[in-house]
């Protein structure tokens, strides 16, 4: 319900209230009803209540009339315009938070049972007291398990995001060790350069001659460094930019020079066998 209807409605109320007879009868009427409705504040934090909160004044407002005696029809009728009304507000503040979280809900939990009960309840304005009342229950309650579901779902994201995130971490440990350069080594030189097993026993002899397969090796004497021995290291900029941590970045480097200069790794070999450098 739009805020001016709300205001309207309270307005109508509170001039039917007024123009009750017995002043008696106003003051039950403003016990039953909120502060907010007969005091000066339209729209105000007590009328926001859930729809336990709605049956339990309900059901005080009926034993206060069973102790105090029946009010007659007008008053009933301004008791009921009021209950009407304050079910009306609590079914909008129902239907805002539920409209919330099924736009949170977008692209991660399924809404549809919370978008079923908001469609029932955004019919308020033709139902009873009685059936906004279990129908606000039916939305909070929904509302409540689909925040539930999302707050498990963004859970399960980042637990999965830091797991995938340390795979990858370990993954890339693992490949920059010798063990893991070595590997890489063998299926790029054999899917780039279509270089077998013969050539890479070349390669392996090579390289363990010049860094023992370690990314960081760094050769004092001449400033050589990485597993290809690269002389300056920075040369290795042109596979990468991580060419200093990266064995990947190195071994790209190392295979492309071998391949321009001496065109296979056994050439390459002889050839550090004869001078001691390659």
């Amino acid at each position: 319900m739009p805020q001016r209807t709300l205001t309207t409605d309270l307005i109508t109320l509170k001039n039917r209230i007024a123009g009750l007879g017995s002043t008696t009868a106003r003051r039950r009427i403003a016990t039953i009803s909120a502060a907010a409705l007969i005091g000066g504040s339209l729209i105000s934090a007590p009328l926001m209540a859930n729809a336990a909160d709605l049956r339990a004044e309900r059901e005080a407002y009926t034993v206060t009339l069973s102790q105090q005696g029946s009010l007659d029809r007008d008053h009933l009728g301004v008791y009921a315009d009021i209950a009407k009304f304050k079910a009306s507000v609590s079914a909008e503040a129902a239907l805002s938070t539920a409209n919330t979280v099924i736009a949170a809900a977008a692209s991660k939990v399924d809404a549809t049972e919370l978008a079923d009960h908001v469609a029932s309840l955004a019919r308020y304005e033709l139902l009873s007291v009685d059936r906004i009342e279990t129908l606000i229950d039916n939305t909070d309650a929904a509302a409540q398990a689909t925040t539930t579901a999302i707050a498990e779902h963004d859970a399960a994201v980042a637990a999965q995001a830091a797991a995938d995130a340390a795979a990858a971490a370990e993954a890339a440990r693992v490949a920059n060790t010798p063990d893991g350069a070595r590997a890489q080594a063998r299926r790029i030189a054999a899917d780039k350069y279509g270089w077998g097993e013969g050539e890479f026993q070349c390669l392996s002899t090579l390289w363990d001659r010049e860094s023992n397969w370690r990314v960081d090796a760094y050769n004092g004497n001449g400033g050589a460094t990485g597993i290809p021995q690269a002389l300056p290291g920075s040369k290795m900029a042109s596979a990468g930019p991580d060419w200093q941590t990266n064995a990947r970045t190195q071994i790209l480097w190392g295979l492309g020079y071998i391949a321009d200069r001496y065109a296979s790794p056994c050439s390459a070999l002889d050839h550090s066998n004869s001078l001691n450098w390659y």
